[in-house]
Order: structure tokens, then C-alpha cells, then sequence
């Protein structure tokens, strides 16, 4: 009998449930209130920047300089109203910052044809030094009384239900409406499945590709915003964190392959639940950073070796999906 096939999706959500179970039952104050409150608040941030992540990895590209966008805006808005200008106008300035940014990765992956690895490392570390050098003189920006009135897209409860996970639900349920109910959405798809054969359908795919990054940078400067507004302040030194790999392993784990063309907002909030759980757990039992990362990596390494024995790949998919 032929057994049915398993996604790595299906997978990965059976490996949650499983390590949810075993923390509950086995770490103390794991299902405490307090911890799954933070716990929800910490998995709302790696979503939402996941989603961001996800629309450039179902393109085919990635986007290592979302850590860099999630601190610099947010902390240019907590900066200029800190020194005493308007509300409204530190908004304008960080969206025209994210705007720019992203539409400067887009041309250079679409236009300049630099591949985007290079291109958003690049652009990270430049953004980076730039709110270093010209933007803040902490590197920690704090939150002002004046911003009170935005303060909710981070703090507080509707219906029990904290607020940064709100804005990762509303975030999910609109790139969910990009990528499955909208024509740019499927060209993402279609490039990400086949680059050269959607160019020759007549996809526009060079401004797709400046589109995909125009969003995920907005994406991003949104998670910093509810990043700031949930904890008060902004480290904008965040981007020497090991963050960006935990985006890269909700995406990946979640069942969005890198060689593109597949997987959605589903696989995004069930790699999120997986990781989010996991440094969780890690974190209760007050594991250093480098087993935590080692922890990560071998988990990494059998999500993907086990899709890819349920799931074998033929010789054509295999050479669609080359780096």
C-alpha cells in the first residue's frame, strides 16, 4: 500500500504540538501566563517579519537586511519626536526611508541583477551605519510620551488577546490576500517557480521583484513600530543579533522552500509557532546562545531531511530549484 504523502508543513506542525506537549509536562512555569503572554508577544514580531521574509523566498530571492529595517525606522519615529518634532512627521520620514530602501534592494536584484544575498547584506550593514552615524545617539531610543496615541498597535489586550498579535493576524490576513487574491501575487509565484519562463509569459518580473522588496521592507519597518510600541523602546543595535536566523527558520521550516514558487501565510504562522516555541523552552532552561543556535541548527537539518524522504524530489524539480 502506497502511504499518502506527508508536506513539510503537515510535519513541522506535528513537531510544535509534540514539543509544546513535552515543555508543559517537563519545564516548570513553561504554561504560565506570564510566560505565554511573552511567548505570544515575542512569536507576533518573528511573524510579522517572517511574512515579510516569506514574499521574497516564494520569488526566489532573500532578504538578509530585514533586521536592519525593523530597528531604523522605528527608532528615526522614537529619535525625531524625541527631538521635538511632529508626530506625523517622523511617520513620513521613516515610510519614506523604508520606501526608499526598499525600492533600492529591488532595482539593485531586478535591474543591477545583483543576486540578493549580496545585495541585502549589503544594503543591511548600510542602513545599519546610517542610523548609527546620522539618526540616533543611543542605541537605545526610548519611547516618548508624545507617541501615546500610536502606543496601542503594541500594548494591551482586545478580547484577551494581546495587541502585536493582532497586528501579526492583520498582517498575515493581508499578504495572504496579496499572494493568493491578487494578479501580482501570482506573478510572485510564477517567477519564483520559474523565472525565465514567466518573463516569457510577458510577467513583468523585474518590478514584481521591486515590489516584493518595497514590501517587505514596509513589512518589516511595521514589525519595528510594534516592536517599540510593546516594549517601549527600540534596540537599534538589534541588528547584530542572531534574529535574522530565526526569520530565515520560520520561513524555511514552515515548508517555503528557497528555490521558490511555493508555500504561503499558513507555512509562515506554523514555522513561527515552532521556533517561537522552541526559543522559548530554550530560553526557560536558561540555555547560552551558542547551544541555542546549535539546537536550532540540527533542527533545521531534520525538518529538511525528513521532507525531503516523504517528499523525494524528481530530477526536473531538483534542477528548477538550483541555487
Amino acid at each position: 500500500m502506497r502511504l499518502p504523502s506527508l508536506s513539510q508543513q503537515t510535519i513541522v506542525f506535528a513537531i510544535f504540538v509534540l514539543m509544546f506537549a513535552v515543555f508543559s509536562a517537563l519545564l516548570p512555569g513553561f504554561l504560565n501566563t506570564g510566560n505565554m503572554l511573552g511567548l505570544l508577544q515575542n512569536v507576533a514580531i518573528l511573524g510579522i517579519l517572517g511574512l515579510g521574509m516569506a514574499i521574497i523566498v516564494i520569488g526566489r530571492g532573500i532578504d538578509i537586511s530585514m533586521v536592519a529595517v525593523l530597528a531604523v525606522p522605528a527608532g528615526l519615529i522614537l529619535q525625531m519626536v524625541q527631538d521635538g518634532h511632529s508626530v506625523p512627521v517622523a511617520f513620513a520620514a521613516a515610510l519614506a526611508l523604508a520606501l526608499v530602501f526598499g525600492l533600492i534592494n529591488g532595482w539593485l536584484t531586478a535591474y543591477a541583477e545583483v543576486p540578493s544575498l549580496f545585495t541585502t547584506l549589503a544594503s543591511g550593514l548600510f542602513l545599519a551605519g546610517l542610523g548609527q552615524v546620522a539618526f540616533f545617539r543611543l542605541d537605545v531610543v526610548q519611547w516618548s510620551p508624545n507617541l501615546e496615541s500610536v502606543a496601542w498597535i503594541g500594548r494591551g489586550t482586545l478580547l484577551g488577546i494581546p495587541m502585536p498579535v493582532l497586528m501579526f493576524a492583520l498582517v498575515a490576513v493581508a499578504v495572504a490576500f496579496f499572494l493568493r487574491r491578487t494578479r501580482l501575487g501570482s506573478y510572485v509565484y510564477a517567477i519564483g517557480d520559474n523565472p525565465f519562463g514567466a518573463r516569457t509569459t510577458g510577467i513583468p518580473t523585474r518590478p514584481v521583484i521591486v515590489l516584493q522588496y518595497v514590501l517587505a521592507a514596509l513589512i518589516g519597518a511595521f514589525a519595528g513600530m510594534v516592536m517599540a510600541a510593546s516594549v517601549n523602546s527600540i534596540p537599534t543595535r538589534i541588528y547584530n543579533s542572531t534574529l535574522i536566523y530565526d526569520v530565515i527558520l520560520v520561513v524555511v521550516l514552515g515548508g517555503i522552500g528557497l528555490s521558490g514558487g511555493r508555500g504561503g501565510v499558513v507555512n509562515v504562522i506554523i514555522g513561527t509557532l515552532l521556533i517561537g516555541t522552541l526559543l522559548n523552552g530554550m530560553t526557560i532552561m536558561d540555555m547560552s546562545y551558542s547551544a541555542q543556535n546549535l539546537v536550532k541548527g540540527v533542527v533545521l537539518l531534520i525538518a529538511i531531511l525528513i521532507d525531503s524522504f516523504v517528499n523525494p524530489r524528481n530530477e526536473e524539480t531538483a534542477q528548477q530549484g538550483d541555487i
